[in-house]
């Protein structure tokens, strides 16, 4: 059922962007006169290489409008340093809030891309200082970069992985405040992979029950899903991608996973009513 599209991501008559947002976001392009539910995260969000993300999905079950606010790679900096997106974010009846991994943020430690928070821009003194062999102009990416630093020395990376938990915990707590709203949480646990396939762990990357635990008394829900990607689950098949763009699409959470989410997101907001 896949068939070839142009670019990396979907056709660009389904990307848009809101006011002086700077973010790219899953189109068409939303009116927001009306009330609406405002769904924001990542790229499963924005639900890469399938037709009806589960912010559509929600739309057909509450009868009203969702917005998807779901921009690809991006993370807590490129929404909380979007004051477009936060204003939108606060004027929402209800906000969905995907949780990020710990690892596409600026921190102490090394600075992200702005908006493209998975690019890695440049170390700081300290980690200079903490991996002195490294030459870090080698890496664009954080998970590169991160796999390379555990790999490198187990012991000194337990430093790297604190210093990130620490700061997506003020970060998130942030968020939350930001919004000032009826929050819900959407915490899409990946399986933890077999030994050695994946040493940073399970997406999202380097996050806790204790992390996640010390924000459910600021928000309204906490929906915890299990999740597989398409290519674990038997769902690439149903999926949109052209031939060069299989192995991102195994990556990816299929269609059927986006009906659960759904499902699950509209009881947890008939529950608040």
């Amino acid at each position: 059922m896949s068939y070839e599209m142009q670019g990396a991501y979907a056709p660009d008559h389904l990307t848009c962007r809101y006011g002086d947002s700077k973010l790219h976001f899953r189109g068409p392009k939303r009116s927001l006169g009306a009330p609406y539910v405002a769904c924001i995260g990542g790229t499963e969000t924005y639900g890469r290489f399938v037709s009806d993300p589960f912010p559509a999905l929600l739309e057909r079950r509450l009868g009203g409008a969702c917005v998807n606010f779901g921009s690809v790679n991006s993370g807590l900096d490129s929404i909380l340093n979007d004051p477009e997106l936060m204003r939108l974010a606060r004027e929402a009846e209800a906000c969905i809030v995907q949780l990020p991994g710990a690892q596409n943020l600026s921190n102490r430690l090394y600075r992200v891309h702005p908006r493209r928070n998975d690019r890695f821009l440049e170390a700081s003194k300290l980690l200079k200082a903490l991996y002195d062999e490294v030459d870090f102009t080698e890496f664009h990416f954080n998970k590169h970069l991160l796999g390379r630093l555990l790999e490198i020395s187990p012991s000194r990376f337990e430093i790297v992985r604190e210093e990130l938990r620490q700061a997506w915990r003020a970060r998130m707590q942030s968020l939350v405040e930001a919004i000032d709203g009826q929050v819900l949480l959407l915490w899409l646990r990946y399986a933890q992979p077999e030994d050695g396939e994946a040493p940073l762990g399970a997406e999202p990357l380097m996050v806790t029950s204790d992390m996640v635990d010390s924000l459910r008394g600021a928000v309204a829900s906490v929906i915890e899903l299990p999740v597989k990607m398409a290519g674990e689950s038997d769902e690439l098949g149903d999926m949109i991608f052209g031939t060069m763009q299989e192995p991102a699409a195994e990556h990816m959470i299929g269609p059927a996973t986006h009906q659960i989410i759904a499902d699950h997101v509209h009881r947890a907001l008939r529950d608040l009513d």
